[in-house]
């Protein structure tokens, strides 16, 4: 097989490519690729838009559509699955495979847009992801604690992860002793790397955000002594032990700052001003010396989508 050429499909190892999606910006959003011995699938599929380059991608590399076995949402969010059953349509012999509590979005994502536009508003949702094409339901196989499927004779195992979303598994590849992560370990722009390493921006976006949970699914992760860690946003990143440090720390010092602020007038903005002083300080610590308000700037959104998730959060507790 050919090395991909197309410059938004990246070759991470052998057998396993890493696909910018054009979402947002370059490098934010990631699809994977992963071929064994003919047969591919996919983790993370991007909105709707991203579909012609992860068609491309697959075809850069010499092979057919019905090459692919799986399509592998993390989970729901359209940044993540948004481009599912569109991907789908294209890819013959593919059958979904989705976490249980996930499963009826995508068949039916009714539901599922109405929560987009009501976070987003209705321009940006459909500007962004336009209409969800349903996965039929006879394609559809959902996943469970320690499930092995083979992509070739490459075996990828699932677990379940919530702490960021309950219908959120990650995908071990021993191949590679690495983890999709999704959005369960956090995000890493390439623009905010330090001169110690990557910057990981905690998730913690609406609605499902629950902080032991996530303390416990990171440690099981680790647990396995991964190499590397495959994030959605964006790509592999080394270390993950020390990272899960700076991650972690910043997520407990949000819910700190969120239960001070859980009955201050002008709640949500109090949040984000919260939150963006936590994430430049460990910005500063970790060397980053770009300027304040290009780190507010790349923040923006993840402040206001945290700042939602928290707000969500409090109001349950």
């Amino acid at each position: 097989m050919s090395t991909p050429t197309a410059e938004f499909c990246q070759r991470q190892s052998d057998g396993l490519y890493v696909i910018d999606t054009g979402f947002v910006r370059p490098r934010f959003d990631a699809a994977f690729l992963i071929v064994d011995n003919g047969r591919a699938a996919y983790i993370d599929t991007g909105p709707n838009n991203a579909v012609p380059r992860l068609l491309a991608a697959l075809e850069s590399i010499g092979l057919e559509r019905s090459a692919v076995d799986y399509v592998i949402p993390t989970h729901v969010h359209l940044d993540h699955a948004g481009g599912v059953g569109l991907l789908m349509s294209e890819l013959p012999n593919a059958k979904m495979l989705i976490h249980p509590r996930g499963a009826r979005h995508l068949v039916d994502p009714t539901a599922l847009m109405e929560g987009v536009r009501a976070v987003y508003g209705v321009e940006v949702a459909n500007r962004d992801y336009g209409e969800l094409v349903p996965v039929p339901e006879d394609r559809v196989m959902t996943s469970a604690e320690g499930m092995v499927v083979n992509v070739g004779k490459r075996p990828l195992r699932f677990m379940d992860t919530p702490g960021h979303a309950r219908h959120h598994h990650c995908i071990w590849d021993e191949a590679t002793r690495g983890w999709f992560t999704g959005d369960t370990f956090g995000i890493v722009y390439p623009e905010l790397h330090t001169p110690n390493g990557p910057y990981i921006v905690p998730a913690t976006a609406p609605v499902q955000f629950d902080q032991e949970a996530l303390h416990e699914s990171v440690g099981r992760l680790l647990a396995e002594r991964p190499a590397l860690m495959y994030l959605t946003h964006f790509g592999a990143v080394a270390h993950p032990e020390q990272l899960s440090v700076q991650f972690l720390s910043q997520v407990d010092e949000m819910v700190v700052a969120a239960r001070a602020l859980a009955l201050v007038p002008n709640r949500h903005e109090q949040l984000k001003r919260a939150f963006a002083e936590i994430y430049i300080a460990e910005l500063r610590r970790s060397g980053s010396t770009l300027p304040e308000s290009f780190l507010r700037d790349m923040l923006a959104a993840d402040l206001e989508l945290n700042a939602q998730g928290l707000g969500a959060w409090l109001s349950k507790h």
